[in-house]
């Protein structure tokens, strides 16, 4: 097992198979993540805390200079680069090359925001209190301290405050949405039977989930999580409780358990395929979006084999789903989450191939857009593109403002602020964005 060639990462996980442990089990003895234990493993991260070698020694139970004497890589995670056949920029030096550019069409906010001043734009403010402070109360103490609604909440209008929750959402309005959506559970819980009281308060926790994904709040995450499935699971509606289990694996994921917030989208979709209940377009589109995020986390641990399977799964169903339906909207979400699995695995050469497929202003939604150019921002920063990275960022910004104080954006913009002097504005946006400068 110790012979020549051997690298830190191989010995690694040939020592924890040895010790028939899991990744999980690995990482946990160490205080760290699943997805970090596995970039250990695959020698695309390096180790260099003189505290954690020791410690990854000890439950090893091997010499800690034999650990430091293999080989690790010089940077703790490489840059994949594209095939030379498909060379995609933000920018160009040549008019021929600038005219090829334009003629990508997932260019077309890109240029948008590139010619839009950024000084001009809305400067920052600093907020003294969380937007899901609502929501935190709401979930702590109940509805004592939700505003009372203006008039009494019917059917109708429990309705109508579903489908602006959804509007809200997908317009990347997220600050409105989160002052509405105590007050719209709240008054949900108040209207209609047993069921249907469920039924309504699952879907907007659902949405609160994905809400305070957003906007990075993972303890809120798990917790409301949690209520979308338990209120799923008492309205009874199959499509709604296959959400509620894919917030779930979002939450388990964010926790850094990797492994179950996979199998529990897997087991979900294996669920509701069988489900004859639902109608089979419905079936078809939502087990998509449970195998896409399935495939996200997959890649998260860095196994390539099985998160090419699972969003070419997705993709078959999408696929299936817009055949009967007519729709496409769940083909183009499936290619937003397999540009993200290409990047999660470093193939950002992969990932700027396929977005350069994808129309952005063909999106149905401004959150749809803004992810798509936030996506494309990450390929390009992995790829070591600083200036197209930028210039997705201000796309992203352009098709939905509320969009770039993510935590992603943040970091983004905080390593961007390196190159301050090639990028104008950019600190600006930074600031925009959420980042503290000195």
């Amino acid at each position: 097992m110790r012979g020549s060639g051997i690298t830190f990462g191989k010995f690694i996980a040939l020592r924890r198979a040895e010790m028939e442990w899991t990744q999980l089990r690995l990482a946990a003895e160490l205080d760290r993540s699943e997805v970090w234990m596995s970039l250990v493993e695959r020698d695309l991260q390096r180790v260099k805390d003189l505290t954690l070698l020791r410690r990854l020694a000890q439950v090893l139970r091997c010499e800690l200079n034999e650990l430091m004497a293999l080989p690790q890589p010089a940077s703790e995670r490489p840059r994949s680069r594209p095939r030379k056949s498909t060379s995609v920029t933000l920018t160009s030096s040549s008019a021929a090359e600038e005219d090829d550019v334009r003629r990508r069409p997932f260019l077309t906010l890109a240029a948008a925001a590139l010619f839009t001043p950024v000084a001009g734009q809305q400067a920052a403010h600093a907020e003294t209190t969380s937007p899901l402070a609502g929501l935190e109360d709401l979930l702590l103490y109940g509805t004592g301290r939700v505003p009372a609604p203006r008039s009494e909440p019917t059917h109708e209008s429990v309705t109508a405050s579903l489908l602006t929750s959804h509007r809200e959402f997908k317009a990347a309005q997220y600050d409105a949405l989160a002052e509405a959506l105590p007050s719209r559970i709240a008054a949900a819980q108040m209207v209609g039977s047993t069921e249907e009281r469920a039924l309504n308060v699952a879907q907007l926790y659902n949405l609160a989930v994905r809400l305070c994904i957003k906007i990075g709040d993972n303890n809120l995450v798990a917790i409301t999580a949690d209520r979308a499935l338990t209120a799923a699971r008492d309205g009874g509606d199959p499509l709604v409780v296959a959400e509620a289990q894919r917030m779930v694996s979002s939450a388990w994921r964010r926790q850094g358990s990797l492994a179950r917030a996979t199998d529990i989208v897997v087991v979900a979709a294996e669920d509701l395929l069988v489900d004859t209940t639902v109608p089979e377009s419905a079936r078809l589109a939502a087990r998509g979006d449970l195998y896409a995020t399935a495939a996200y986390t997959a890649a998260k641990t860095g196994d390539r084999a099985y998160s090419h399977s699972l969003i070419r799964e997705a993709a078959d169903s999408a696929a299936a789903a817009s055949r009967a339906s007519g729709l496409m909207d769940g083909v183009q979400g499936i290619a937003l989450h397999e540009l993200s699995v290409h990047y999660e695995l470093g193939d950002a050469g992969r990932a700027i191939e396929l977005a350069s497929t994808i129309n952005p202003t063909a999106l149905p939604t401004a959150e749809r857009q803004a992810r798509f150019f936030t996506d494309v921002a990450r390929a390009f920063d992995q790829w070591g593109k600083p200036e197209q990275c930028y210039r997705a960022l201000l796309a992203a910004e352009e098709a939905a403002p509320q969009e770039v104080r993510r935590g992603a954006v943040r970091d983004l913009a905080s390593t961007l602020l390196r190159h301050d002097r090639k990028l104008p504005g950019v600190r600006d946006f930074a600031t925009r964005a959420g980042v503290q400068i000195i």
